[in-house]
């Protein structure tokens, strides 16, 4: 249902990250999706330090506090932000290669599923950042991650997450909705990865609006808000247990 941890040999964004973190500089991460065309991802992007993040990211990395898992960290530009900022933090991602980069950075990150069970702590700030959405999948996922999180949330702790509402894709010029109501929700994408040689398997992404993030966390207990606004349909959201 979840992503699963991955093998250095099925590692596109963790092979370029260890690529740019040795050289400086790295080949093209190409991106592909049966929705949409091919596009790239910038590896220098993903060393990009506080002053060059977008607000939001500047924004969650601020409210911050306490004990902090930045949760698929990559190559760990928010827990080194976080480390500069004085604040404790620990890293996860399920990419081998980005947790050696990490930990040759000196940060203390670990090659962790989110959704695994075997994976214990007591956090006040949860961040998921660069459409940290994405990890729960599809929206039918929404129960179990919100179960996961009431096990990972120290009381009075929140979760930081940003996403994008993608319905400005299927607008028409007239502000009409070009969507099957009856087919899956329009933020469910599904995405595959290569860096040179190295093919990643296919996985599953969610953009969610935040309308319907604020609805499927008032199912499972959890109250969201809306922190800020992106430029581009985009929103960072905290979201708290009220069972806290």
């Amino acid at each position: 249902m979840f992503s699963t941890l991955l093998s250095a040999e099925n590692d596109p964004m963790g092979t370029a990250i260890s690529d740019f973190y040795a050289k400086g500089r790295a080949g093209r991460l190409r991106v592909f999706s049966p929705q949409f065309d091919e596009d790239e991802i910038p590896v220098k992007t993903l060393f990009r330090t506080f002053s060059e993040m977008p607000l939001l990211e500047q924004t969650a990395l601020t409210l911050a506090e306490g004990k902090i898992l930045d949760v698929g960290a990559g190559s760990g530009c928010h827990t080194l932000a976080l480390k500069e900022m004085g604040k404790e933090a620990t890293a996860i991602d399920i990419s081998p290669l980005s947790v050696e980069v990490m930990q040759s950075e000196g940060i203390q990150a670990y090659q962790v599923d989110l959704f695994d069970s075997h994976f214990v702590g007591q956090f006040d700030t949860i961040l998921m950042l660069m459409n940290g959405s994405g990890i729960i999948g599809k929206l039918k996922n929404m129960g179990a991650f919100f179960e996961r999180m009431r096990h990972l949330l120290a009381p009075q702790g929140c979760i930081l997450m940003d996403s994008s509402d993608l319905r400005y894709l299927f607008e028409d010029e007239d502000g009409s909705m070009l969507i099957d109501l009856a087919g899956d929700y329009y933020g469910e994408l599904e995405f595959t990865m290569q860096y040179k040689q190295v093919k990643g398997k296919s996985f599953d992404w969610l953009y969610v609006d935040f309308d319907t993030l604020s609805y499927y966390a008032s199912q499972f207990g959890f109250k969201a808000e809306k922190i800020r606004e992106g430029e581009h349909y985009d929103y960072l959201a905290r979201l708290t247990w009220n069972g806290q």
